[in-house]
């Protein structure tokens, strides 16, 4: 076997952006790792090593050759092979092509079984890796891909790259490598920080790599997240309790920024946290990447986290330089939100109507209009007296104001929680104010839901209205693209009502598409209404699956239509449930009712003539009657496992039917009747579950 060294391919750069940096980070060891494998040379751990300025993949154990291979193939034999004649057949000739060998230099031998075979023979001599390094160096280089960013151009040729190249480092072990890209070279140095350690640093052998960078002040991505962590933990130490914010996007942007961090603290004036906490940290976050930080009992302090990539002993300029900064941010913020606060959220409602929700379904207010009157019967359903239906309209007809203020214009994201500060300032009451600041939740799967009813009712009613508004101009979700997130707002509507169980999604469908008739939008209503139902089904039956239902009872509860959430989910559970416990019970059952409901005709009805039947018969009439009453009054009270339980009971009485009766008796008057028991015995069964779903070998 060759000896091995490490392997370096280092890409440096200007600066790039965080985004491409960390989608490039992932793709290069794949490329590395593959590149090599294909080439047969074998190597260690591929680590890929970022910084803003670099891009680095290091491969432990890089043999110096590939193998010498001498391969050795059996083909068919040697009388399939070779005609009469002696001349190769098209066998033979497939099973050259397959080996990359000409047919005449196919061998004839005799195998250890005896039989002559052909054989394919074919030496590979060791190749150095250099050479193959090189070809690989430059194809992963052209390969990487900068998905959402232009690749940029520079020097006297074709080749890009998301950000000029300034240097390419390309070593096994001592040795440099030869790679060329876009009119750069490689060698063997590398760059240091640009402040701390500027200019070349050589790179002596791939294996001193890192700590070449690190002597020039160049900290790999996992070094750097380190390090900003444990400065942001020690700011928290330091004053006793304190949380500073990071959230996990704002968080690996910073790392990526810097090659060196310092973590600093800077303060704000104290007028600002006068200001909704929400779009001052926002602006903090999004716009400059600070952190803000919270004291111990969750309010926001003056103060807030930067991490610096600056010279650590210019610290106090940098804290200046940047609280300077995030005062004129703060500036703005505050002011959009004191010109906001100057008008009445009824302005803001007003302008709704020159804002578009889609195309084809109107404007904002147009859709607010819808919001109340959806809202308010979403609040009678859930039992809410007069005051809470006014709320809840109170509180639709508010929710999209915000939308239009200068703050949410500038930070979007809070939509909906500035709406709550502008109705708080105005004097509507906690529950509208909490119902307008929490009506676009759940945004995600997992997310918390709206805390109070009347919330509850608002969002219903916003989802509902884009999911029916959707289907009625026929723009669907599809497999690859939901643009109006109408899955995520079936799946928040359902989340909601599973705590309202006194809300019939069925008629709030109905009632959703009758305000868009209303409006003037043409559509099948029958059909949409139908595609709707299908979707919410479609939904439901997936959240079951995921919450271990198995696939046959989906299929069997699915099969009733019903889509109130609650009662789908608890009939879901209630049928896994009483088959787990009772396996044999409802395999037995379920095989009973799919041979019965293959024998019944409906055209007979189902009332039976009892002075024909006899001792087996007349118990499953009993049964059936005994558990109809049963079943109905379990439905009716929503005990889905006293349902399930009253059908276990016919169990017994049917089995008996079914060896004791032939059913399809040669007296026409004795077979109709007994197929209008069986329709009877179907009969009870409709309204609970499709039992024969559950005979279906699956």
């Amino acid at each position: 076997m060759a000896d091995t060294r490490d392997f370096l391919l280092e890409i440096g750069t200007e600066e790039m952006p965080s985004a491409p940096l960390m989608n490039a980070a992932g793709q290069l060891g794949k490329l590395v790792s593959a590149g090599l494998d294909e080439a047969g040379l074998p190597h260690g751990e591929v680590r890929v090593i970022s910084t803003p300025r670099r891009l680095a993949a290091l491969v432990a154990d890089v043999a110096t050759a590939t193998d010498e291979v001498h391969e050795v193939r059996r083909g068919p034999a040697a009388n399939i092979a070779f005609d009469e004649a002696g001349e190769p057949t098209k066998a033979a000739a497939g099973f050259a092509r397959k080996c990359g060998i000409d047919p005449s230099q196919l061998v004839r031998r005799v195998d250890a079984d005896g039989r002559e075979y052909v054989f394919a023979e074919r030496s590979v001599p060791s190749v150095p890796a250099a050479p193959i390094l090189t070809a690989l160096s430059e194809r992963v280089i052209a390969s990487l891909e900068w998905p959402n960013y232009r690749s940029q151009r520079w020097g006297s040729t074709h080749q890009t790259f998301v950000r000029p190249i300034r240097w390419i480092c390309a070593l096994l072990g001592g040795e440099v490598v030869p790679v060329s890209y876009a009119d750069v070279t490689s060698g063997n140095v590398t760059r240091g920080h640009r402040v701390l350690a500027p200019g070349d640093h050589v790179v002596a052998n791939a294996s001193d790599y890192e700590r070449v960078l690190e002597d020039a002040f160049v900290l790999s991505a996992e070094r750097r997240a380190e390090a900003i962590r444990a400065g942001i933990a020690q700011v928290e130490a330091e004053r006793g309790g304190a949380h500073v914010d990071t959230p996990k996007r704002i968080f690996d942007e910073v790392v990526n920024l810097c090659e060196w961090p310092t973590v600093l603290v800077g303060t704000f004036d104290e007028e600002f946290l006068a200001v909704p906490h929400e779009i001052i940290c926002e602006s903090m976050l999004s716009n400059q990447r600070y952190f803000p930080v919270y004291d111990a009992s969750g309010a926001l302090t003056r103060e807030f986290v930067v991490v610096s990539n600056a010279d650590p002993r210019v610290s106090a300029t940098v804290i200046a330089g940047n609280e300077k900064v995030v005062r004129a941010r703060l500036d703005d913020a505050k002011f959009f939100y004191d010109e906001d606060l100057k008008r009445p959220m009824e302005d803001f409602v007003e302008r709704l109507g020159t804002v578009t929700f889609q195309e084809r379904l109107g404007t904002m207010l147009q859709k607010v209009e819808r919001m109340e009157g959806l809202a308010a019967v979403v609040a009678k359903q859930a039992g809410q007296d007069e005051s809470g239906v006014a709320a809840a309209t109170r509180a639709a007809h508010l929710a999209k104001a915000d939308l239009v203020s200068q703050a949410v214009v500038e930070f979007t994201n809070q939509q909906g929680v500035m709406g709550g500060y502008y109705a708080a300032a105005a004097g509507e009451s906690d529950e509208v104010c909490a119902a307008i600041r929490e009506h676009y939740r759940p945004r995600f799967a997992g997310d918390e839901l709206p805390s109070g009813t009347c919330g509850r009712c608002v969002a219903i009613a916003d989802k509902l209205d884009t999911v029916c508004g959707i289907f009625a101009i026929d723009e669907p979700p599809t497999g690859s693209s939901d643009p109006y997130a109408v899955r995520r707002a079936a799946i928040g509507i359902i989340a909601m009502l599973r705590t309202l169980p006194g809300c019939d999604l069925r008629s709030l469908i109905g009632l959703s598409l009758g305000a868009y008739a209303a409006q003037g939008l043409e559509f099948d209503m029958e059909a949409v209404s139908k595609a709707v139902v299908k979707f919410f089904q479609g939904r439901l039956a997936t959240i079951a699956r995921d919450e271990s239902i198995s696939p046959d009872t989906v299929e069997a509860v699915s099969a009733v239509g019903v889509i109130d959430p609650g009662e789908y989910l608890a009939r879901a559970h209630a049928l896994e449930d009483a088959r787990r416990e009772d396996r044999e019970t409802f395999d037995d059952l379920a095989q009973a009712y799919a041979r019965a409901a293959h024998l019944t005709d409906a055209s007979l009805g189902s009332k039976v003539n009892e002075s024909l039947l006899g001792d087996a018969e007349r118990a499953l009439l009993e049964a059936c009657s005994v558990g109809a009453d049963k079943v109905a009054g379990a439905l009716e009270g929503k005990d889905f496992s006293g349902a399930l339980s009253a059908l276990a009971e016919l169990k017994t009485p049917i089995d008996r039917f079914f060896d004791d009766v032939l059913v399809m008796d040669d007296d026409t008057a004795v077979r109709e009747n007994r197929l209008r028991l069986l329709n009877r015995f179907v009969e009870v069964f409709v309204g609970v579950a499709d039992f024969s779903a559950l005979s279906r070998k699956k």
